[in-house]
């Protein structure tokens, strides 16, 4: 399959060159159109993933769903990876994508509500007293280290993983 005919079909992309379409791949994975091309959609990484976050996506390749479980950073899917489509540096961060929290957040609507902040290892979530209310959440996106540990958590799906670029 070519991957840049998907891309063409949907508007803004060309046969040569795919769109940049903001995917969220696996941890590590190498920038878009080299992770497109090393990629064999041999499902490994989906199927060693022990957080079950991994998923098939357009044309059988891995993409992040977040929806059930955050990623821990184990690397098992780098590990799984032979075509070196997911490659880990040290001292690389997973990705760049980080948690953005909306306008659907209890604390919003005076509803005492921290469980995000609870499962957020990183601490880049962190509520800020407000006089005679509830503690509003905010979250630090050069802290957050999109493990996406506080999707599944938020009780009123407020919070969403974005690209920085997005």
């Amino acid at each position: 399959m070519d991957p840049g005919r998907r891309f063409f079909l949907r508007g803004g992309g060309t046969l040569s060159k795919p769109m940049a379409a903001k995917i969220p791949r696996p941890p590590w994975a190498l920038e878009e159109s080299a992770f497109v091309q090393a990629c064999t959609r041999c499902n490994a990484c989906v199927e060693g993933c022990p957080q079950h976050i991994l998923s098939c996506g357009d044309g059988g390749f891995p993409i992040v769903k977040f929806e059930s479980n955050g990623c821990i950073e184990c690397g098992e899917c780098v590990a799984l990876c032979i075509p070196k489509a997911l490659t880990r540096l040290p001292g690389q961060r997973p990705w760049a994508w980080h948690a953005e929290i909306d306008d659907r957040c209890l604390a919003l609507r005076r509803i005492e509500c921290r469980v995000c902040g609870e499962v957020c290892d990183a601490g880049a979530i962190r509520f800020r007293p407000s006089l005679g209310g509830v503690s509003l959440a905010v979250l630090s996106p050069q802290d957050c280290t999109g493990c996406g540990q506080c999707v599944p958590t938020c009780p009123t799906s407020a919070i969403k993983m974005v690209s920085p670029a997005a």
